[in-house]
């Protein structure tokens, strides 16, 4: 990556990182709960009966009971593959569960979902200047995959409206560093360089991001092209400029076939020719090479000099 795409972008140092939350299968911890609620609904039902004992002991005891498997039961939650779940403690961040299925924290945390799942994200086609001043209208899609929760939660407000911000300051930044076409064959261009500028699109998109705890797959441009009122007059040039490759290409070619056609006419002893023939010669050759439309011959009927 060179200067001009150098990021300048300087995200300050993460203050939580992600780490595993104490939590246990919620297997177990069902048959726990559930056991606590039916022996305190049945400790009550025995502090109800007459001349069961001391029945208000019982029947608060058994409430007790019973509340416990409640506020454990509290505890269970169920993870889905592809996502997470933050747990946060009064308001403290207490870790990230990953493994999916049912399980059992600290009744008392919260636990937020976080999607772990591979997303894409296209942004508009946006219209801004290229590197020489010529309006374009550009548009990038990148994939991305939420790789650190606690970042993605706790950093920013929203990572998802954070991703699709920062995604379309990169792409703009990335149009307005290089020119939509290399015209002197020297650097790289948005249309003729593909690859290298989709890689520097990506590498400035991922250090954009990686704040909000957010890993860049892949980016890639999906819409490039000049902007309405100008691309006419640079379908133009590029026409031109593919006219005199061409000529140039085919002057080449005549060239080379001009200069073996005097070598063999030489090295054979064919025919002997003065400076002025031969240049008479490599005229006549380069117009019929050269020319755009097919030649009429003409017949000599007197000498070579007549």
């Amino acid at each position: 990556m060179d200067a001009s795409t150098e990021v300048i972008a300087r995200m300050p140092a993460p203050a939580v990182r992600e780490r595993e939350a104490a939590e246990v299968s919620g297997w177990a911890m069902l048959a726990v709960s559930v056991g606590l609620v039916l022996v305190g609904a049945a400790v009550i039902v025995l502090g109800v009966v007459p001349d069961r004992g001391p029945g208000v002991p019982m029947i608060v005891g058994g409430a007790l009971v019973a509340a416990a498997g409640a506020v454990t039961g509290g505890g269970l939650f169920t993870v889905a593959p592809g996502e997470a779940r933050v747990l946060q403690f009064l308001g403290r961040y207490t870790g990230t569960v990953r493994r999916d299925g049912l399980r059992w924290a600290n009744p008392f945390t919260t636990k937020v979902k976080v999607s772990t799942r591979i997303r894409n994200h296209e942004t508009a086609t946006l219209k801004v200047n290229d590197a020489d001043g010529n309006p374009i209208e550009i548009a990038a899609v990148v994939v991305w995959q939420v790789d650190d929760t606690a970042r993605a939660k706790f950093e920013v407000d929203d990572f998802v409206r954070f991703v699709g911000i920062q995604t379309e300051t990169a792409v703009r930044h990335i149009a307005t560093s290089y020119p939509y076409d290399n015209h002197d064959d020297s650097g790289l261009s948005l249309r003729e360089n593909a690859d290298e500028i989709t890689e520097t699109l990506s590498v400035e998109i991922a250090a954009r991001v990686q704040a909000a705890g957010v890993k860049v797959i892949e980016s890639r441009l999906t819409h490039l092209a000049y902007a309405p009122e100008i691309a006419q007059a640079m379908l133009q040039r590029q026409q031109a400029g593919a006219v005199v490759a061409a000529r140039a290409r085919i002057v080449e070619g005549a060239v080379g076939m001009v200069e073996l056609a005097l070598a063999r006419l030489a090295e054979q002893d064919v025919v002997e020719l003065d400076e002025e023939r031969k240049a008479a010669m490599v005229s006549n050759l380069l117009v019929v090479l050269c020319g755009e439309r097919s030649t009429q011959p003409v017949v000599n009927a007197g000498s070579l000099y007549h």
